[in-house]
């Protein structure tokens, strides 16, 4: 997967998560909650590693 397709990816997550986070804590779902916690922490990550190929291809690039 590219960088940007990991990025992308990880922004979308990271929106769904506060989506489910918001509507979870509307409603009082605590599991809706969470699933959007960790939905969103998943995005994050997948962004960091987006930006971690980036970091080693510009690296390798350099050199």
């Amino acid at each position: 997967m590219s960088s940007t397709s990991d990025k992308i990816k990880g922004t979308a997550n990271d929106a769904m998560g506060n989506v489910k986070q918001a509507v979870g804590k509307a409603t009082d779902n605590k599991e809706l909650q969470a699933e959007g916690f960790v939905q969103e922490r998943k995005g994050e990550a997948q962004k960091a590693v987006g930006e971690t190929k980036d970091a080693v291809k510009k690296t390798i690039d350099d050199v």
